[in-house]
């Protein structure tokens, strides 16, 4: 089995989840691959491009079935490239681990900027953000939001087994919106912990729940 872990918006593969999890993985003798997503060029980032850069990844790793983890705008990525059969018939795509999945992203405003910051968004063309990684102020151009529109997460075929990990006062995605997406798919499994967006208290749980769903480890 392959691991892959695909951050979040103005995040890195230095978050705190995917350092925690590799750490965790490289235990039970696994390697987590966590690619920079902001290569080549945070401005310019989009879902579309993402999703290719993990086709290439996953098609440079051994042949075997992979997991694929996803944060927030990551675990939006991470579900329409299984449901574009991302890895093909040698490295299919078995399980998503999806941790506060922005399902949404292109169809609602973004969390904290507004109707009138969207608005001022798409007519200039860019959108300065914080980068959490860097601390550095960057501008994101408005393709981002636009190229989401195109991937409408409640059409999704897929029945790729998925363990979906939501904080119940996360102000970034609704929890109510992913509570609805999990409902209509048997195939998906909603745990729900009191924490926010980023999780930051909830690692160990996280641990725990990954490890039962993908039968890393019985429980102690």
């Amino acid at each position: 089995m392959q691991y892959v872990y695909v951050h979040g918006f103005a995040s890195s593969p230095a978050s705190s989840k995917a350092v925690y999890l590799a750490a965790r993985l490289a235990e039970t003798g696994s390697t987590l691959h966590c690619p920079d997503l902001n290569q080549p060029d945070f401005s310019t980032l989009t879902v579309s491009r993402i999703i290719a850069q993990l086709s290439a990844l996953v098609e440079k790793l051994p042949p075997d079935p992979v997991v694929l983890f996803g944060s927030s705008l990551g675990a939006l990525a991470a579900l329409h490239a299984a449901e574009q059969h991302c890895g093909g018939d040698t490295h299919p795509i078995g399980q998503l681990v999806l941790l506060a999945p922005a399902f949404d992203f292109g169809h609602v405003p973004v969390g904290g900027v507004g109707p009138d910051g969207m608005a001022r968004w798409r007519e200039t063309g860019w959108r300065e953000w914080t980068h959490y990684s860097t601390g550095r102020v960057e501008g994101v151009h408005y393709g981002l939001f636009s190229d989401a529109a195109g991937y409408d997460s409640f059409a999704a075929r897929s029945t790729v087994p998925t363990l979906i990990i939501h904080g119940d006062r996360d102000e970034v995605v609704n929890p109510a919106m992913v509570g609805r997406w999990a409902e209509e798919r048997p195939h998906a499994r909603l745990v729900r912990l009191d924490d926010d967006h980023q999780l930051a208290a909830s690692h160990e749980r996280i641990w725990k729940e990954t490890a039962r769903f993908l039968d890393l480890r019985r429980d102690d």
